[in-house]
């Protein structure tokens, strides 16, 4: 029975009981700690992105030049940091070199800009290169903030690139240097070619495409630190066991198989590590091996099933996990050493799927609660247990996964009437569907 309950809670997420009780929860609308947390509690910068002009009448040059336009302001757009004044506001000329710019019309109204991002592109040696700055207008005796050239292929992909690494510079140097994560990825679950397998996409859902080809079952991708591998579950020799699949060499990586079902890997923040479940000793138990799959170690000892860990991605020392030891599924916190054992969540549904925010301050989760038995996307500060409520009122909310900022959220929705891909700013707005073929879920933010 344990084994059967195991497999829903990895396919389908079956709820297995409910909690009574519910402690006090608030919208992340107006909570000014938990916008600080998540590095979205500085004064929003308001930028003008005029279109990038192109110096040839060359068709592909053309093509490109608007995929870049589209790209970069579609990156500035979802940084949850600036506030991009629509194009209706801006002056008639956009500038493209530094003299051309009207410090007055873009600082005062109706664009009331203090940033401006502008430039142009070309065609050279038939590369396509992109010359790209960012002043402030505010200040025009030194306006120069940015000053960027980017050369790269005629090709669709790299204009994307350029146009991400240029927003990326943009959000750093404007974000308290928190890093850009416009060339992040995202793993995720699709059953869209009739098979069950592990997909990779772009942050912003372009560029998706199947990694596995296996048979039967491939669910819940995990990205290591560097982002060179995914280790996941398979089903694939008709029983559940831990993979790692190399994106470098495309190829899969031995890993040892344990007796019984092997589910739910997750990497250290050093990569050293994986902590997994694992049924070999009889009950699913939460285990942490070396990277490599020896090393073996045992953390938990309680009836009922253990599963899903996550690592504290700042400090490594601390695992979270859930487990129905009580009767339903709820969060626990472990040290990696298996000591001091804590429950996360003390009242209140169902809990599952815990994803440790960057910082190492929140934790995202899923929650069904008594009171309307509808799964939704939650945030807990953990040291205060003050909790967060992103998703309501959308269908069925479930595993979420933090971007490297700490300042996005991706995770799966049932609000379309399938499972999807989809991504919010961690406070819950600006949400945003990736995928649309098949079903597709379990997401996974890269480092």
């Amino acid at each position: 029975m344990k084994y059967r309950r195991l497999k829903y809670l990895l396919v389908l997420a079956i709820p297995l009981a409910v909690f009574v009780g519910r402690p006090r929860v608030a919208t992340s609308q107006g909570e000014g700690w938990f916008k600080t947390g998540i590095n979205m509690g500085q004064t929003v910068i308001r930028i003008a992105v005029p279109d990038f002009t192109a110096r040839s009448t060359d068709p592909r040059l053309v093509s490109l030049t608007q995929v870049f336009n589209q790209v970069l302001w579609n990156d500035l757009n979802n940084s949850g940091i600036l506030n991009v004044v629509s194009k209706s506001l801006y002056p008639v000329n956009a500038p493209q070199e530094p003299q051309d710019v009207d410090f007055n019309g873009w600082s005062s109204p109706p664009a009331s800009a203090q940033m401006l991002a502008f430039g142009y592109t070309e065609v050279r040696n038939n590369s396509l290169v992109v010359t790209a700055r960012l002043f402030d207008v505010h200040s025009p005796q030194n306006p120069s903030v940015l000053a960027k050239r980017y050369v790269s292929d005629m090709n669709e992909l790299s204009a994307r690139d350029a146009a991400h690494r240029f927003a990326n510079e943009i959000i750093q140097t404007l974000g308290g240097g928190v890093p850009g994560i416009n060339l992040t990825k995202i793993a995720f679950v699709s059953n869209r070619t009739g098979h069950t397998e592990i997909w990779t996409m772009d942050y912003d859902g372009f560029n998706q495409h199947e990694v596995t080809n296996l048979p039967n079952l491939n669910l819940t991708p995990r990205w290591a630190p560097d982002n060179s591998e995914l280790a996941f579950t398979s089903y694939a020799s008709g029983n559940p066991e831990i993979y790692l699949y190399s994106l470098l060499t495309n190829r899969r990586i031995t890993f040892p198989t344990y007796r019984g079902l092997n589910t739910t890997p997750a990497w250290s923040p050093d990569g050293k590590k994986i902590a997994f479940c694992s049924s070999m000793g009889g009950n699913p138990e939460i285990y942490v091996s070396d990277a490599n799959g020896l090393g073996l170690q045992r953390l938990t000892f309680a009836p009922g099933v253990n599963i899903s860990p996550v690592w504290n991605p700042k400090t490594g020392n601390e695992i979270a996990f859930v487990s129905d030891r009580s009767g339903s599924p709820q969060i626990y916190i472990i040290n990696s050493d298996g000591t001091n054992l804590r429950r996360l969540i003390t009242a209140g549904g169902d809990a599952e799927a815990p994803s440790w925010s960057p910082n190492g301050l929140f934790m995202a989760f899923s929650w069904s609660v008594r009171e309307t038995g509808h799964w939704d996307i939650y945030v807990i500060e953990i040291a205060t247990g003050q909790i967060v409520q992103l998703t309501q009122n959308a269908a069925r909310n479930e595993h979420p996964s933090w971007s490297p900022d700490g300042r996005h959220i991706v995770f799966e929705s049932t609000r379309t009437g399938t499972r999807q891909v989809w991504t919010m700013l961690a406070d819950g707005s600006h949400p945003q569907q990736l995928t649309a073929k098949g079903k597709n879920w379990n997401p996974n933010w890269s480092n």
